[in-house]
């Protein structure tokens, strides 16, 4: 991690080096994709509670992302408690109100239709937790004084895959949620100037009766995504 006592550059072995076959490279590959692939956004959520230990797990998994020159600007706060939750959820649907009544030009609303959202976000209060996401802009040393942190939107959403893989390697169920804007919840969870948030996950168990949208399941094949130069 950056910091005014360890500047140099301190070389060290590789650690947990691996080093795969191609068939056990192709078999792990594929392993994870299957997991991955029966990832799915969810608003309807058991409100069973999910112990704390296992959502900091998943955030540490998120801390091991790569970042520009290791700045790892990025923090995380994780919220079970009703209340503040509550309170989340009214000022997002606040924000969300003015979104579908104009805020939001008439395409992007028409591209909405087929995933069936609007104002109103019960997986904020059901999902026995949330994870927002912030982003931050600059770092400080003890002292006060700043320093610039490189590469920031593309480390946190670097970060932010991490999490969301490893939340649903643990069982979980994960919808993101980006109520535009959420200059609220730097007030709401009392963040420094230096943090800007990014988004809010809703986390938990997918309800027995849980739906989503027919539209979700389809996903571009891999020739519409992949280009390759051999």
């Amino acid at each position: 991690m950056f910091s005014r006592d360890a500047l140099a550059y301190d070389p060290i072995p590789l650690p947990d080096h691996v080093d795969l076959d191609d068939a056990e490279a192709r078999a792990a590959a594929q392993a994870f994709f299957d997991v991955m692939a029966q990832r799915h956004t969810v608003r309807d959520y058991d409100t069973t509670p999910i112990p704390r230990d296992i959502i900091e797990t998943c955030i540490k998994t998120a801390g091991r992302a790569p970042s520009g020159a290791n700045h790892q600007p990025w923090s995380f706060a994780a919220i079970s408690n009703p209340d503040l939750k509550a309170r989340i959820r009214a000022e997002a649907e606040e924000e969300e109100r003015r979104f579908y009544d104009g805020g939001a030009g008439d395409e992007w609303i028409k591209a909405l239709e087929p995933i069936g959202t609007n104002d109103h976000k019960p997986h904020l209060t059901d999902a026995p937790w949330l994870i927002v996401v912030f982003a931050q802009r600059y770092g400080e040393f003890e002292d006060g004084t700043r320093y610039k942190n490189y590469y920031v939107p593309e480390s946190v959403g670097i970060a932010c895959g991490f999490l969301i893989a490893a939340l649903h390697h643990a069982g979980l169920s994960v919808l993101t949620h980006t109520p535009n804007p959420m200059k609220f919840l730097k007030g709401t969870l009392n963040r420094p100037a230096s943090e800007k948030p990014i988004m809010i996950l809703a986390v938990g168990k997918a309800r027995a009766d849980a739906q989503v949208p027919a539209v979700a399941k389809i996903k571009k094949p891999l020739e519409e995504i992949l280009t390759v130069w051999e």
